[in-house]
C-alpha cells in the first residue's frame, strides 16, 4: 500500500450552463470509473473547501487526490479526464506538506430515498413493490445534512447522492486501503 505523500488538486471552473455541483459530480464519477478499472485501494480523496455546517452543506469546487507519486503520475498518464478537462483545472504533483493533522473521509449512507428502500423492502420480503410502499412511505426517509456530490450508479444508472464525512482531525495517520470511490471508514488522509 502506499503512503499517501504526495497529491493533486483538481478545481471545477466557473461555468454558466452547469453548477460547480454538476460539474463535481462528473468528475468524481470518472474519477470512481478509473478507480475501480485499476482496482485502486491505495488512491484517496478529500475536498479541502467542503463545508458541513451552516445555512446548507457544500462540497467544496476542489477534488483533491492523494497517493504515492508513481501511483498518481500513472492516474493521471490515462484518459480518465476526457469529455471534462475544458471544465477543470489540474494542478501539478506535489508532496504532501510536513506536519499535517489527519483525518479519516467516508462515505456515509444513510435512508434517504424512498423509492428505494419501497424496492430493497420488496426484494427482501419477496413482495411488489406497490405493497412495499405502502409499509414503507416518504415519512421513513431520513435527511442527512452533509455535503454529496451526485453521481450515476454504474450497476443501475440511476443517480444518487453520495454523502461524504470528513471526520475529526487527528495529530497520527491511520494506514488502511481505500474503496473505489478513494474513501475509507477507517485509513486517513492528511489534511491541509
Amino acid at each position: 500500500m502506499a503512503d499517501l505523500d504526495h497529491y493533486l488538486d483538481i478545481r471545477i471552473r466557473p461555468d454558466e450552463d452547469f453548477s460547480a455541483g454538476q460539474l463535481m459530480g462528473v468528475l468524481f464519477g470518472k474519477l470512481h470509473r478509473a478507480l475501480a478499472e485499476r482496482q485502486a485501494i491505495d488512491i484517496a480523496v478529500c475536498f479541502p473547501q467542503h463545508r458541513s455546517t451552516g445555512a446548507s452543506p457544500f462540497i467544496g469546487e476542489t477534488l483533491r487526490v492523494l497517493s504515492g507519486q508513481v501511483q498518481l503520475q500513472a492516474l493521471m498518464a490515462s484518459a480518465w479526464l476526457v469529455g471534462v478537462r475544458d471544465h477543470i483545472e489540474v494542478g501539478d504533483i506535489l508532496p504532501v506538506p510536513a506536519m499535517v493533522q489527519h483525518r479519516v473521509v467516508r462515505r456515509v449512507q444513510t435512508q434517504s430515498n424512498p423509492e428505494r428502500l419501497q424496492r430493497r423492502y420488496a426484494q427482501r420480503h419477496n413482495m411488489s413493490v406497490e405493497a412495499a410502499a405502502q409499509l414503507i412511505t416518504a415519512d421513513h426517509a431520513k435527511c442527512c445534512d452533509l455535503p454529496f456530490v451526485s453521481i450515476r450508479s454504474q450497476s443501475t444508472g440511476q443517480r444518487f447522492r453520495l454523502f461524504i464525512e470528513h471526520g475529526a482531525l487527528s495529530e497520527q495517520p491511520i494506514q488502511g486501503a481505500f474503496n473505489t470511490y478513494g474513501l475509507s471508514s477507517v485509513a486517513t488522509v492528511p489534511w491541509f
